[in-house]
């Protein structure tokens, strides 16, 4: 375990040490590094896929990538919860040297919890719908590698929360496909009141 956890500090240490490098790529990392313009625009992509089809297939497969998604973020966020019931990892800034381009978060460093919503999004979206999706998981890996290189969490940290974003994903998938009379119940509702 102590090998990895080296790998992890020396791979975050490289990555980190690109700050000052490139005042440019500093300015996109602080960019996507933020709170607002990954998570909108994963928002707005929902939003997009939620009304932005006619009525066909390809809207219902739209709506089921969307409550997929929004499920994906319960769980992803309650499994994050749960890990940081018995895991607590110092951030990065905590321990080492780093060149800082975000704010010092106090939660725990592992599972990164942005990555777990961003892939707990990406996956259920592209699970559902092969375009959006891929454009959902580059936001996602984007996200994840601008927390590394601004000095907020360890490689480590954003491949954990990946995975549970994805393991989450797959379960919402999962739970939708079992309990079909209930999503398409919903979408009835939705739609009785102009909402679908």
């Amino acid at each position: 375990m102590e090998i990895v956890l080296q790998a992890d500090q020396k791979a975050f240490l490289w990555l980190n040490g690109w700050v000052g490098q490139f005042p440019w790529l500093d300015g996109v990392m602080r960019l996507l590094v933020s709170d607002y313009l990954i998570p909108v625009v994963l928002a707005l992509i929902l939003l997009g896929l939620w009304f932005g089809f006619p009525a066909t297939v390809e809207r219902w497969r739209a709506h089921y990538g969307v409550m997929s998604g929004l499920m994906g973020i319960g769980l992803s966020n309650q499994a994050v919860e749960l890990f940081n019931q018995f895991i607590f990892r110092p951030r990065p800034f905590v321990d080492l040297e780093v060149a800082l381009l975000f704010y010092k978060p106090t939660d725990s460093s592992f599972p990164a919890n942005p990555a777990a919503l961003a892939f707990a999004i990406a996956v259920s979206v592209w699970l559902w719908s092969r375009t959006a999706g891929a454009v959902c998981l580059l936001l996602g890996v984007l996200y994840s590698v601008s927390r590394v290189y601004a000095g907020v969490s360890y490689p480590l940290d954003v491949l954990g929360g990946a995975v549970i974003g994805t393991v989450t994903a797959l379960l919402a998938s999962l739970v939708l496909r079992k309990w079909d009379p209930l999503p398409t119940f919903v979408l009835r509702v939705a739609k009785a009141f102009y909402l679908a």
